[in-house]
């Protein structure tokens, strides 16, 4: 999501300029009318056209006053050297400058074969010890990815200064401490947790006073899971992640390599803001820098105030392809999820997810900073995910912009783990040779009564029927 801005709204330039205010206008300097083709007369009156309405009772004086207090506010808002910093100045001289990500030597450790860490006293998942992403085994260093031959690792990434609403870093927290994330798929009978060899890598340090320092050593992050070989699946977070996990993968697997399904109710291509990169920018920076061709990049779920018509354009100049909730509206959900599962597989052989929770509507997840409504319901979202995991070769998967302090329950964690869950059973999937993005298992979709009954009857395999079941032995 963009914050609020001039990107915000259209630039209404189709609207021809009347006649009476090129009449009332002509004594203006063309480098005052100028304005007029920048953000501000729509952000002031909505359209152009209500713009030369407004104008139609004015003098040409009054018309030059206004187009001057345009002028005004439009170089307020630009750069001033004499009064303005370039770049935020940092204490180079501080000798904890770089402390908030310096590693933890492993003398200081006790020694021990790399590997995975089971973090339970119990046998049972269940039964306590230290929480973690799928309560799976903790992993530290990718030595412990390689030695453990490690299939995916799940990182936390707890960054939210890149969104003007703050709590998406305890997103990572709340989806280890509430379940959803392992265990069984009932629709294809997968269980992820036994098909694939999964880790908590952690979570990734974060200077909690800079979003440009976090994104380098996220990017660093990712990269290291990326390089031995291992999947990363990254919780966020904001969705100013989705930058540094691109950047990351394009640094292992090769610029513009893979394609990107992106999930949102926004489109997160947002530019020319005095920061290079927050949570509504990350598209723009990542198809810009070459990590990834536009033309290999797909959104689903796009609705609310933003993108504007120069959204969409700039998506069509650039070969991107696009499924709003109006084309789901207009075709239906079938044929939306069809088109987009074929488009995945098009240019690329690889494919990253970015799953922004606000594409779910809030009636599910609430909390998030960004909510809108009419978005995917959770049955929707799910077999989309699980299809696309199970369909191709999936190189990365991240999921943002929970915020659990916008919800006092716990539904907004909970289905934020059944999504990473959707991912985890697809993968699992292909590795069984399962590839069909549609497979649902027989046997939870097919009762086949009578005949299975009566199957079972005759080979004794009915359950005998013994009254005295729940009674005290003698």
């Amino acid at each position: 999501m963009c914050s609020l801005g001039a990107s915000v709204y259209a630039e209404d330039t189709d609207t021809p300029m009347p006649d009476s205010f090129k009449e009332k206008t002509k004594g203006i300097s063309e480098e005052k009318l100028e304005i007029l083709d920048s953000p501000l007369p729509t952000m002031l009156l909505g359209t152009m056209e209500r713009f030369y309405k407004s104008m139609e009772g004015k003098s040409a004086e009054e018309i030059e006053a206004y187009l001057d207090g345009m002028i005004e506010v439009a170089e307020a808002g630009k750069f001033n050297p004499e009064t303005d910093m370039a770049s935020i100045p940092l204490n180079t001289e501080a000798k904890g400058f770089n402390g908030w990500k310096a590693k933890r030597p492993k003398s200081l450790n006790p020694e021990r074969e790399p590997g995975p860490i089971h973090l339970s006293r119990y046998m049972s998942s269940r039964s306590g010890g230290v929480k973690t992403f799928a309560n799976a085994p903790l992993a530290i260093y990718p030595e412990d990815l390689i030695a453990g031959n490690v299939d995916i690792a799940i990182v936390g990434a707890p960054l939210d200064m890149g969104s003007y609403y703050r709590g998406q870093k305890f997103g990572p927290q709340a989806m280890r401490n509430e379940y959803g994330a392992g265990g069984i798929d009932m629709s294809t009978m997968v269980n992820p947790s036994k098909v694939l060899s999964i880790v908590d890598y952690g979570d990734i340090a974060i200077d909690n006073m800079s979003t440009e320092l976090s994104v380098q050593h996220v990017r660093e992050r990712v990269r290291e899971i990326a390089e031995t070989g291992t999947m990363p699946f990254i919780v966020g977070g904001d969705h100013s992640l989705e930058y540094p996990d691109i950047a990351a993968l394009a640094d292992v697997h090769g610029k513009g390599s893979f394609g990107v399904v992106h999930f949102d109710s926004h489109y997160d291509a947002g530019k020319n803001q005095a920061h290079w990169l927050t949570h509504g920018q990350p598209v723009y920076r990542a198809v810009k820098e070459g990590h990834v061709k536009p033309e290999n990049f797909i959104q689903i779920g796009l609705r609310g105030p933003w993108p504007g018509p120069e959204g969409f354009e700039w998506m069509r100049n650039n070969g991107m392809r696009y499924h709003t909730m109006a084309e789901v509206e207009k075709k239906g959900w079938k044929q939306v999820m069809d088109t987009a599962l074929k488009e995945a597989r098009e240019n690329v052989d690889k494919l990253y997810i970015s799953f922004d929770v606000d594409v779910i509507d809030p009636a599910f997840i609430p909390g998030t900073g960004t909510p809108v409504p009419g978005g995917l319901t959770m049955r929707e979202a799910i077999p989309i995910v699980r299809g696309l995991c199970a369909q191709n070769d999936i190189i990365g998967f991240e999921i943002v912009e929970l915020d659990p302090l916008l919800d006092p329950t716990y539904r907004s964690a909970l289905n934020s783990n059944f999504i990473l869950h959707a991912c985890l059973t697809g993968v699992a999937m292909r590795k069984e040779g399962i590839e069909d993005p549609y497979y649902l298992s027989d046997l939870t979709t097919e009762h086949r009564q009578p005949e299975a009954g009566e199957k079972a009857r005759k080979e004794g395999l009915r359950e005998e029927v013994d009254p005295n079941y729940a009674k005290p032995k003698n």
